[in-house]
């Protein structure tokens, strides 16, 4: 804790100390970034303070978080992030490149990657003796939060859109969180959660509202950096990093992992960022391709629940995570999405929508020439296919039946 110094606004560049603000700017209600003693880390911590440590999930990076190690030893808090890498020789043979990682974020304790942010909040809440923490979610948000929640036994309220798919849905019973069914959708949730955080004193776990909700997505990179940046010396062109996104809060997360890497002076350059995003939820894109920070609101519609949103809450900063690393923003139909799905599947990795949509998006990147044969790529699945069975139903034929006989079978094989 004594290495987080502040925060500094987004958008105007105004910066406060911890104990100034919560949640966004006052003046323009920008997202806030937060401000770690980079100095003094940088005197104090080297390299092998990290490579050396033995615990393999996202508190080995304690050094770089703005909180202090949370203990929940022998809980699933203690067991988010340090999700495997994987080489799919035969995506990459597909695809015709040389270098392809996905990286499977579906391995966290409740099956996604917003495990990372929902960690750190848990671990805040606590710090800052919060009775209550609350967030919207299309699922996995809330599911994630609801999962650290209940391994330290901290109360959770989860507001979600009466369309979130009933497997996440699930989840969030299961887990023990008290969970609203909003009639509406989730930008109409998110805004009510913020309502009832200030009415009833509640903590705000929201995705491009919380400071804090960025500083655990940013593991991600400082996994990427170890697992394949320092592994990978001889890599001739820089990682490009693929990713979905909606909110914007991922993509803004790995942004700041790996600037932080840099502020360290333990990474020379980030590697290119890629945001994928539905050709029905497209706001962040369009404001990419219209050389723009002005993110206008969409009327969202994709099967990718997880990235379907109107009004990105973090926005701006997703649209510089792309330019200011010589990325870009791929658009993808859902058809796409539902082949992706499948194509992963047969290299053995189960992913939702959301997630699946970062592969559609490399294979379109590919086709179009933006990623060549020496480009080398990492893919994020940001979550379990089981998240979404009815999605996953449609990406591929139905089973066929047979009578209980051999002889129906071989007909059949």
């Amino acid at each position: 804790m004594g290495h987080f110094i502040g925060y500094r606004c987004s958008l105007c560049g105004v910066e406060y100390s911890p104990e100034q603000v919560i949640y966004t700017c006052p003046n323009d209600g920008g997202n806030l970034d937060v401000l770690l003693d980079i100095p003094n880390l940088r005197r104090e911590f080297g390299v092998t303070s990290i490579t050396s440590e033995v615990e393999n999930s996202i508190w080995r990076y304690i050094l770089l978080l703005p909180i202090p190690d949370p203990d929940g030893r022998g809980t699933p808090l203690r067991a988010v992030g340090w999700t495997p890498v994987f080489t799919p020789r035969l995506l990459a043979n597909e695809l015709d490149l040389e270098h392809l990682w996905v990286k499977d974020e579906s391995r966290n304790p409740s099956a996604s990657f917003k495990d990372r942010a929902s960690a750190v909040v848990v671990a805040r809440a606590r710090e800052v003796k919060a009775e209550v923490v609350v967030t919207a979610s299309t699922g996995n948000a809330g599911a994630a939060l609801a999962c650290m929640a209940a391994a330290v036994g901290q109360r959770s309220v989860i507001l979600a859109p009466r369309s979130a798919p009933p497997a996440k849905v699930a989840q969030l019973l299961v887990f023990g969180a008290k969970v609203i069914l909003v009639d509406g959708n989730y930008d109409q949730a998110f805004d009510l959660s913020i309502q009832a955080a200030r009415e009833f004193g509640w903590y705000c776990r929201n995705t491009g509202f919380n400071p804090f909700t960025v500083e655990g997505k940013k593991t991600a990179a400082l996994e990427i950096w170890e697992q394949v940046l320092l592994e990978e010396t001889e890599l001739k062109k820089p990682l490009c990093v693929f990713t979905s996104v909606g909110d914007g809060n991922i993509i803004s997360g790995l942004h700041k992992g790996f600037k932080d890497l840099v502020a360290m002076g333990w990474l020379d350059e980030s590697p290119r960022i890629f945001g994928v995003q539905s050709e029905g939820s497209a706001a962040v894109a369009n404001a990419f391709r219209a050389g723009t920070e002005e993110i206008q609101p969409v009327k969202a519609n994709t099967i990718a629940d997880s990235i379907s949103v109107d009004m990105p809450r973090d926005g701006v900063r997703a649209v510089r995570a792309a330019r200011e690393t010589n990325g870009s923003y791929i658009l993808v139909e859902d058809e796409d999405i539902l082949k992706a799905i499948s194509t992963m599947g047969k290299v053995g990795i189960f992913a939702e929508p959301a997630g699946a949509a970062a592969y559609a998006g490399l294979k379109k990147a590919v086709r179009e020439g933006i990623i060549t044969h020496d480009d080398p790529v990492l893919v994020l699945n940001t979550g379990s296919g089981l998240k979404d069975v009815h999605a996953a139903m449609q990406a591929v034929p139905e089973a066929p039946v047979i009578e209980p006989t051999l002889q129906a079978l071989k007909q059949l094989v």
